[in-house]
């Protein structure tokens, strides 16, 4: 019975040394619940027993480190929403802008398009104009008229060219008979200066 029993002064030294490791242990919790939010990071029960060198079942099993995981995450979740919260209002911000500026660049394209769907109409009309003038027995009429004319034109040619040559033939006729006259004058106003 004397071995069952531990003895007083071992278990009081035995019970200071397990405060002095909780103790120790709960400071490091602080500790790292401190380098945490300096880093910015996210306070979780993983992060702290991780950084701790604890394992997650003390963090639940020991209040102090308990409420001190809380209290962390708590706040970090409060600055982390108001974080959210200013990004959120940032973004909307910036995407009212762009919504904004999309909406003035589509006013301005339906705008645009519209005045190129009038600006098509009116040409379309013109084209439809233009095609009506014309059937298809009046191309067809035009057509041989202009080949017609062509031909009036070839054969208009042809005769000026045969023209030209006739004109330049009695020119030089006309100059041959003005040197035979010539010549004829020539010999009979000879003959009376002889008499």
């Amino acid at each position: 019975m004397n071995n069952a029993t531990v003895p007083e002064p071992r278990t009081a030294a035995a019970l200071a040394s397990r405060r002095r490791r909780t103790e120790a242990a709960v400071q490091r919790v602080h500790d790292a619940i401190n380098r945490l939010r300096r880093e910015k990071a996210q306070v979780s029960v993983a992060a702290v027993a991780r950084r701790a060198d604890v394992s997650r079942t003390f963090l639940y099993d020991n209040s102090e480190a308990r409420v001190a995981v809380a209290t962390a995450m708590a706040e970090t979740g409060e600055r982390r929403n108001q974080l959210l919260a200013d990004q959120d209002d940032e973004r909307q911000a910036t995407w009212r802008e762009r919504a904004l500026n999309a909406e003035d660049a589509l006013k301005a394209t339906q705008a645009e398009i519209l005045a190129q769907r009038t600006r098509i109409g009116e040409l379309l009309g013109q084209v439809r104009d233009l095609e009506a003038e014309w059937t298809e027995e009046a191309i067809q009429r035009i057509t041989t008229e202009n080949t017609t004319l062509k031909q009036r034109v070839r054969q208009l040619t042809t005769d000026n060219r045969t023209l030209d040559e006739r004109l330049k033939a009695a020119r030089s006729n006309l100059r041959f008979q003005d040197r035979r006259v010539a010549d004829l004058e020539a010999q009979i106003t000879a003959p009376e200066s002889a008499t």
